[in-house]
């Protein structure tokens, strides 16, 4: 049996499991390539094509770092220079003194925020597994969902504002923690777009489209689906019953006000095979090879380390790059839509598994742990 009637047999006993409706994958060993599709598109819906749109959720943070890191490559933005040059919201920050705290209780920032602090997630605002666990929303919690920021959960494109107004709503707020304390997870990527749309003078879409998603041959990447009848339906577990989470003619079906880059793309599994292969090439037409390398390696410090608040245990086995989650093995990221992409330099694969249901309480389904075991064990 070949690889790809393999890798068929697994992403079709996943299908007729439950994982997901319908599951594509895409495995890259050297020059061979694997894509295979199996299920459907929607409940009742077309079979589930190789081509087939995903939103991919949390994977845009690599390609929003991609960006970034080109434009630092150029001497547009400078890795340790403070952001508010470019982002003058974020002059004369205050940080909570408790993150569950009143908004008015806070203190002065000890430094600004740097470009680093951004790519490594460590800029003091974000994500972290206390505010979820909490009785009642914490005031920022509430703060944020306000101001439609979508910094707190799933990309909403319907809603979120444009960048100019998403900045203006982040600065009135208060800080988590201070920069460079403590890893938070996500906003970090959201202002990163705007920041990459201001220093290079265009909107972030046609930066990235010009710096990664075109040299690389991504055009099926973008921030909506241009071709809505290629897109999947999303869907999430709720109570136990499969459902709708946002339909082929959602949010996804037209051009945004804000280009979340965080969490905004929707992608192909051969587009993120072109990213994940650019990266163990090197940077191949998009970086340079010490890019790559620093994007890919643990950024962390160990006082940082030690920081984490509850809700991440990951970071105990894993590290954080420039947009990715650094392993023992090679790096990796999933999207909270059901998808994950991930590298193994040290056997030059690249791995792509794309769903379009939602992780629930046991985590993404299980199809995405299986093709990647599978492709490690068979090279």
């Amino acid at each position: 049996m070949g690889y790809g009637d393999r890798l068929d047999d697994i992403i079709q006993a996943a299908v007729a499991r439950g994982d997901a409706p319908g599951v594509v994958a895409a495995v890259g060993h050297g020059d061979e390539t694997y894509i295979t599709a199996a299920g459907v598109m929607a409940v009742g819906g077309p079979p589930m094509r190789p081509d087939t749109l995903f939103r991919i959720a949390s994977i845009t943070k690599p390609v929003t770092a991609a960006t970034v890191l080109s434009l630092i490559e150029d001497g547009r933005l400078a890795l340790d220079e403070p952001v508010v040059r470019w982002l003058p919201e974020l002059a004369g920050q205050r940080v909570l003194r408790r993150p569950d705290g009143p908004l008015t209780d806070t203190v002065e920032a000890g430094r600004p925020v740097t470009v680093r602090d951004l790519l490594t997630f460590t800029w003091g605002f974000g994500m972290q597994g206390a505010m979820f666990m909490a009785p009642g929303p914490w005031p920022i919690m509430t703060a944020v969902a306000e101001r439609e920021l979508s910094s707190f959960g799933p990309a909403q494109p319907g809603t979120t504002p444009d960048p100019d107004t998403w900045m203006a709503r982040l600065g009135e707020l208060p800080l988590l923690a201070q920069p460079g304390e403590r890893w938070l997870y996500s906003a970090g990527s959201q202002v990163l777009g705007v920041l990459a749309a201001r220093a290079a003078g265009a909107p972030f879409e046609d930066v990235m489209r010009e710096r990664v998603l075109g040299p690389l041959g991504m055009d099926d990447t973008a921030f909506h689906a241009t071709e809505v009848g290629r897109l999947a339906t999303a869907y999430e577990n709720v109570d136990g019953k499969l459902t709708v989470r946002d339909p082929q003619d959602g949010q996804w079906s037209r051009p945004p006000r804000f280009p979340d880059g965080a969490a905004g793309l929707v992608s192909t599994a051969a587009d993120l095979l072109a990213f994940g292969r650019m990266l163990l090439r090197g940077g191949r037409d998009v970086l340079k090879a010490e890019t790559v390398a620093e994007m890919t390696r643990d950024q962390l410090t160990p006082a940082q380390r030690a920081r984490v608040w509850p809700g991440f245990s990951f970071l105990g086995d894993r590290g954080w790059g420039y947009g990715v989650s650094v392993t023992g093995w090679g790096y990796t990221w999933e999207g909270g839509s059901g998808t994950a992409w991930s590298n193994v330099p040290g056997k030059d694969l690249a791995v792509v598994v794309l769903t379009q249901r939602a992780p629930d309480e046991t985590g993404l389904p299980g199809v995405c742990d299986d093709v990647l075991s599978w492709a490690t064990s068979s090279w």
